[in-house]
């Protein structure tokens, strides 16, 4: 992804927007900590919050329209040149002492990032295209975060310097930390320069018109946001996202108080490097959550986030360490990267090349609909004396309903993303010849049997479910029915072997991809058994293929085999690296002798090269 030409250049312009912004709103906020407490200070501190994101609420037609209408390159780059005004602004205001001013323009610095926000994410899709979609999403998510932790350590540390506790008021801090202003100004100017040189990628130029009265009255706006409810999953990711938002954005709010109240942390450096963590967190989510998501956009680790945030929001209130709570803040950054980067990819994969700046400008006005929404009642409670470790249970449960929300859309999802995370603890897959397998047509996979595993294994780098065959005693566990009924296995006894070979007809007939193991058991002595020939019985008029597969040997000698070699040794400090091979599809009328001959083949073949390798 990176040796794209231009990507660089992108991914830079993504990160000084947001390390400019960033850098103003903390010289606010830690001007508010500094003179301000209690109730004040969540309320001015909220209002900072709102300041930023009612633009994204305002101006959420025109912005749709104008990453729809023009080149979303050209875009980004005036946005970064009303970026250089603004903060020369904002540095006259320092130097002058205008604190109302400073705060005000927060909220024009914020106009030019939602006119730029529709532009930034739908250029992913221009520039990088499907193939790497969620891989660009993780890195700019990943870049936004190293922006925002950046920009949080940088001018708080330089705020703390310029400092100090002779300054009574917001004008005299603003006067005192002046200087800064320039910093904001040469960012704003290189952020310029870098987006000048971002190459157009619109395939198709946009003849839409937009017209004042009607967006005025309202009209545009609820056209587009019957744009963005045309496709529910879609509508549904928004909403998640927005829920998402809303929860953080509260958490970050009130955490300054609640560290100052309950633990008497005063310092901005510790509170805001707390915060910050979460930045680091996100990171490292967005880069798992883009591993994680190398075969395709995977969904389930939405929900494995949300379930994680949940926990630590219902946790902080019972922590009196600002050590552990630092943790918690990594772990909450990182599960946020399992929120975020799969969703927004999703979004984008599902809008339309004509709608796509429509349907992100509406992600981020129902977004900041929420967030608003939530930062007002935040306000409101706080003025009415409620605490801040009151608010973080009412954060928590925001977060069950999130819960309850993704696992009703992504629930089969979520345990396959599960069980790829568990899984990747102890053993690394290296899959070839994928390409093998067609995506539009049905296919039978048939292979040998090495593990209890092997279910998982060749599920992880395909997106869509394949139908395992399996015993039908297994498949009526207790525990385990209810999940084999929704993963779609087929119950498979020597009685009515028939019935489940009829069964497998009927979904390779709709498409999908069954997979039998001929060999009828785990492989006990580390061979490849006799085939037996019961996926023959499957009538041949399906539009598919039969696709060949081979799980090597690195399985062999853990708890999930049946064939413990004698010289094995079990290192419990190393990953074993597990290799697929899917061979090239074969006719449908392949028999099971010629299918074992095949499969023995493959695996002397993948032998021999591992040997001379």
């Amino acid at each position: 992804m990176i040796k794209i030409i231009g990507s660089i250049n992108y991914l830079l312009v993504v990160f000084l927007n947001a390390f400019t912004d960033l850098g103003h709103k903390i010289i606010i906020q830690n001007t508010i900590f500094k003179v301000y407490d209690g109730s004040t200070q969540i309320v001015l501190t909220a209002i900072v919050n709102a300041l930023i994101l009612f633009p994204f609420i305002l101006i959420f037609s025109p912005s749709g329209f104008l990453a729809d209408r023009f080149a979303k390159n050209k875009i980004m780059e005036y946005a970064a040149l009303f970026a250089v005004v603004i903060t020369l602004g904002i540095t006259y205001a320092y130097y002058h002492g205008h604190f109302l001013l400073a705060f005000s323009l927060t909220f024009v610095l914020a106009l030019q990032s939602a006119i730029y926000g529709p532009a930034k994410y739908g250029y992913i899709k221009e520039f990088f295209g499907d193939k790497y979609i969620s891989a660009a999403n993780g890195a700019v998510q990943a870049i936004t975060t190293v922006a925002i932790l950046g920009g949080i350590i940088f001018y708080t540390v330089l705020f703390e310097g310029m400092y100090s506790d002779s300054y009574v008021t917001e004008d005299e801090i603003l006067q005192a930390i002046a200087p800064l202003g320039w910093l904001l100004v040469g960012a704003s100017l290189i952020e310029w320069f870098l987006a000048a040189k971002l190459p157009n990628k619109t395939e198709q130029k946009s003849v839409k018109v937009f017209k004042a009265k009607k967006y005025l009255s309202g009209f545009y706006l609820v056209k587009n946001l019957k744009t963005l409810t045309r496709k529910r999953e879609i509508y549904e990711a928004v909403i998640s996202l927005g829920l998402f938002w809303s929860i953080s954005q509260v958490v970050l709010a009130i955490f300054g108080e609640y560290a100052k109240s309950e633990l008497g942390v005063t310092n901005t450096i510790y509170v805001q490097g707390v915060m910050a963590l979460a930045g680091i967190g996100i990171v490292l989510g967005s880069i798992l959550a883009a591993k994680f998501s190398k075969y395709y956009i995977n969904l389930g680790l939405s929900g494995i986030g949300v379930i994680g945030i949940t926990l630590i929001v219902f946790s902080i209130p019972f922590i009196d360490s600002m050590m552990l709570i630092a943790v918690m803040f990594i772990l909450f950054g990182l599960l946020s990267g399992f929120v975020l980067v799969p969703l927004n990819s999703r979004i984008q994969h599902l809008a339309s090349r004509i709608h796509l700046g429509t349907i992100i400008a509406a992600n981020n006005f129902v977004q900041n609909i929420f967030m608003f929404s939530f930062l007002m009642l935040t306000t409101v409670f706080a003025y009415f004396g409620m605490n801040a470790e009151i608010l973080f249970y009412l954060m928590g449960l925001v977060s069950l309903y999130l819960v309850y929300l993704l696992f009703k859309r992504y629930y089969v999802d979520i345990f396959w993303a599960f069980m790829g995370l568990l899984s990747a603890f102890r053993y690394k897959y290296d899959y070839y010849g994928l390409e093998n397998v067609p995506q539009d047509k049905a296919v039978l996979l048939l292979g040998n049997h090495v593990s209890w595993l092997d279910w998982i294994i060749l599920q992880l780098p395909f997106e869509r479910r394949i139908n395992y065959m399996m015993d039908k005693e297994i498949y009526h566990w207790k525990l385990m029915y209810p999940l084999f009924k929704r993963g779609e296995a087929i119950p498979l006894s020597p009685r009515a072997f028939k019935d489940a070979f009829k069964d497998a007809h009927a979904r390779l007939k709709e498409g999908r991809i069954v997979s039998i193991f001929p060999e009828g058991g785990i492989s006990k002595d580390g061979n490849i058994g006799t085939f037996h020939r019961g996926f023959e019985l499957i009538p041949k008029d399906y539009d598919g293929v039969i696709v060949p597969f081979y799980i090597d040997s690195g399985i062999f000698g853990t708890v999930f085999s049946k064939y413990k070699p004698k010289n094995g040794k079990l290192n419990l400090f190393k990953r074993r690296v597990i290799r697929i091979y899917f061979g090239k599809p074969l006719p449908k009328e392949t028999t099971s002798e010629e299918l074992k001959a095949i499969v023995t083949q493959m695996k002397e073949q993948y032998e021999t090269q591992q040997t001379q390798a």
